[in-house]
């Protein structure tokens, strides 16, 4: 290949200067590719440069367009690796090595997809247990733009080792590491998921039905917005700080014990800095605060509870680096501190906080904030605050911006072959209005995406929205329901699946830290839709009912090995009673039924209730009674018969 590249930079005469060839950040060590389609590779050079590409003895060339723009592909491949990829031109040359083909699949969503195996449940012990260098994730920052753009953001390629994994979205790596050990083949993941997002920013102008004076009264308004917050911090502070110098090449100079403070603001913690003073500020602050000890505390080590910081924090005691977070917003900093970073008398804790959109800070309830020395625990007070890099969310969150994501997190991607997509989202749409209308946004979505990226109806799979809040005392109307009948709605569409959960969330998080069987129920849709498996992939869903004097009796589908109930224990058997169920006569009041396994069907009634017309199961937004199964272990899935 180099004596091809030599002969073409000859031919094209006076090439005495490196072309500036750019390949897209995607194609760099460790990059997986996808089997089963041709490859493509695609970068920028100025106008007329000839690029040539080769990988494993196939080779391509291809000239950058007016434009700058070029594009290769290779041919298509079976799973292997590790290869090295190529690329050549006038007075450039770079091999991307580790090459691997296998399956890529896309990962995307809101919180619940960006959540991390290191926030998750058994995170030391998953994260000490990772050894699979074929498992990789590409991660795709938060960015937004107002049109399509084409440039690719994040990474690299990380591995699914101890050193890198935890900070996996914890979703996606369980899904992987289920489906390399039942298809022996590399997963590439594509991470793109933006906490907090609702659907609209995810999907194109043209899938919205939107016009481009749409969208361009919806820039106008963002930019107003923008504009207005930036008045009112100048109207508060003079200066905006761009580049945060609390930090200043690794150093944390806002941290050192004897720091001025007269720049510093007194701030309430644990609160938002939103609520004080800074709505639509995302970005970097500093808090500070002091407390003193005495010469047996210091010398004995203490321990600092600094409440849920959203998004991530750097933490340190006296300017030592004592602790620290990612993307964990909803987890309770407690951070040991040993005696080699406390002294006799005053000491000082600085937080670097980050936030990427929406709160932003030190939450929490007092209760979290604490300092902990001599076996008593006492709270922290005159905590201060300080900005160190602003950015301007525009009072509504540019994850709330609908197109915004489309543009910036998914369309730079389309030219890259893809296996799949998994998807967790959906919160930020259930209120009742929004979850009716999610059944049309959700289709229209993926028909948006599949046509974009071009390889076809590929698999696309999603978790339906976890258990969360309270659970009702009596059967009631939710919007967390009526959403995730939405998403069981789509799943009309062909070559769709549905991880569901509704018993595994947690009343008081919305975040439930077992993703471990999130990961496993999407693989088991992904082993039967995407890769041929014939097994049971889904728990029961509600096929057809019928009404017979003073019951209602259910029949289900993907019942597997059988219907069973299941205790809180986890004895699971036919013959224990199912909870869940509510029927509702004429009048539309629903109560709560007895039910109960007949002939592998379920037979539902109350007294309450002697002329039945509806039945619901797991209808909340935390059906905790619920408790009906197959043999294979998955849950029922929520519906209602009735459409009131």
């Amino acid at each position: 290949m180099k004596r091809i590249a030599l002969a073409t930079a000859l031919l094209l005469s006076a090439c005495t200067e490196p072309a500036d060839i750019r390949p897209s950040l995607l194609f760099t060590d460790g990059v997986v590719l996808q089997r089963g389609h041709e490859i493509p590779v695609w970068g920028t050079a100025p106008a007329g440069t000839e690029v040539e590409v080769s990988l494993a003895g196939d080779e391509s060339r291809g000239i950058a367009d007016a434009l700058g723009r070029w594009s290769v592909k290779l041919p298509a491949r079976e799973a292997g690796g590790p290869y090295e990829l190529e690329i050549e031109g006038p007075g450039y040359s770079k091999v991307v090595r580790d090459v691997l083909v296998g399956d890529v699949w896309v990962a995307s969503g809101q919180s619940n997809m960006e959540w991390p195996v290191a926030g998750s449940r058994d995170a030391e012990a998953e994260i000490a247990a990772a050894n699979d260098r074929m498992i990789r994730q590409w991660y795709v920052p938060h960015t937004w733009a107002a049109a399509p753009v084409d440039t690719v953001t994040g990474g690299p390629w990380t591995y699914a080792v101890p050193e890198q994994v935890g900070d996996f979205s914890a979703v996606a790596y369980f899904f992987a590491r289920e489906l390399r050990a039942a298809t022996e083949v590399p997963i590439g993941i594509l991470h793109t998921s933006w906490g907090g997002s609702r659907i609209e920013p995810w999907m194109s102008m043209e899938a919205l039905g939107f016009t481009q004076a749409d969208m361009d009264s919806i820039v106008a308004a963002d930019e107003a917005r923008a504009e207005a917050v930036l008045g009112a911090i100048r109207a508060r502070l003079g200066e905006i700080p761009t580049v945060d110098q609390g930090l200043v090449d690794s150093v944390a100079v806002w941290a050192v014990p004897d720091l001025d403070e007269a720049p510093w603001a007194p701030i309430v913690v644990p609160a938002m800095w939103e609520s004080q003073g800074f709505d639509g500020v995302d970005g970097i602050a500093w808090y500070r605060v002091a407390f003193d000890l005495t010469a047996d505390q210091a010398a004995a080590g203490v321990t600092l509870g600094l409440g849920q910081i959203d998004d991530s924090d750097r933490t340190w005691v006296n300017g030592i680096e004592v602790g620290g977070m990612q993307m964990a917003w909803n987890e309770p900093r407690v951070y040991p501190v040993s005696a080699s970073a406390l002294r006799e008398g005053r000491n000082v804790v600085a937080i670097r906080v980050e936030d990427t959109g929406g709160g932003g800070g030190i939450g929490g309830s007092p209760d979290q904030v604490y300092l902990e020395a001599g076996g008593a625990r006492r709270g922290l007070d005159g905590w201060l605050f300080r900005l160190g890099e602003v950015r301007v969310s525009s009072g509504a969150a540019k994850n709330q911006v609908p197109v915004g994501l489309y543009n910036a997190m998914i369309h730079p991607f389309l030219p890259f072959p893809i296996k799949g997509a998994i998807w967790y989202q959906g919160e930020s749409n259930a209120g009742n209005a929004d979850a009716v209308r999610y059944r049309d946004l959700f289709p229209a979505m993926i028909a948006d995406w599949r046509t974009r990226w071009g390889v076809g109806d590929f698999p696309f799979l999603w978790a339906q929205l976890a258990n969360f809040m309270a659970p009702d005392p009596e059967p009631a109307e939710s919007g967390w329901a009526v959403l995730r009948e939405s998403q069981t709605a789509t799943l009309s569409v062909a070559n769709t699946g549905q991880a569901i959960l509704i018993d595994i969330g947690e009343a008081d998080d919305i975040h439930p830290r077992n993703k471990q069987d999130v990961g496993k129920r999407l693989a088991l849709a992904a082993r039967q839709l995407a890769y041929g498996e014939n097994l049971v992939y889904s728990g029961p869903t509600y096929k057809a009912h019928t009404i017979q004097g003073g019951s209602i009796i259910v029949e289900f589908d993907h019942f597997g090995q059988g219907l069973v109930g299941r205790r809180t224990d986890g004895s699971a058997g036919a013959g224990i009673p199912i909870e869940g169920f509510a029927i509702a006569g004429a009048n539309r009041r629903f109560v709560w039924a007895a039910a109960s396994i007949v002939d592998g069907k379920v037979v539902v009634s109350s007294p309450r209730v002697p002329s039945p017309v509806a039945v619901r199961y797991a209808w909340g937004n935390n059906p905790d009674r619920a408790n009906l199964y197959n043999g294979d272990g998955l849950p029922a899935g929520p519906f209602r018969t009735d459409s009131w």
